[in-house]
């Protein structure tokens, strides 16, 4: 694995998991999580988040353009965002009439995410 492409396609995972939260929580759809957050804990878990997706990308699965990245991306954060919510949920009675919406909404970020994370590491390559 090349570790300069593994550490600067994460670092601008993050990047983007970060700001691709922001407006989708912060701006578009501030009603589902109405409470105040800590950023600190949101870089960090948008830190670990993207590093997963770039040792996946560089290490196992040797993807390296938007479109492939996107892909994966999509699959791999609905399966994600599926098993954390369900996870949430567990301990509620019942799920919460925005579940669809928070899985759509995490999955359509991991394909950005993970598109751009290939994007880099394609780019690093080249």
């Amino acid at each position: 694995m090349n570790t300069k492409s593994f550490l600067i396609s994460g670092i601008t995972g993050t990047i983007v998991s970060f700001l691709l939260g922001f407006l989708f929580y912060g701006y578009l759809f501030t009603d589902l999580h109405p409470d105040e957050s800590c950023m600190l804990f949101i870089l960090l878990g948008c830190l670990f988040y993207a590093f997963t997706f770039a040792l996946i990308y560089n290490r196992w699965a040797n993807i390296s353009t938007f479109k492939s990245g996107a892909k994966a991306g999509f699959l791999i954060g609905l399966l994600w965002t599926l098993s954390m919510n369900f996870f949430m949920y567990s301990s509620e009675s019942n799920l919460d009439s925005n579940f669809l919406l928070l899985v759509a909404i995490d999955a359509v970020s991991a394909a950005i995410m993970g598109g751009v994370i290939a994007l880099v590491i394609g780019k690093l390559k080249a």
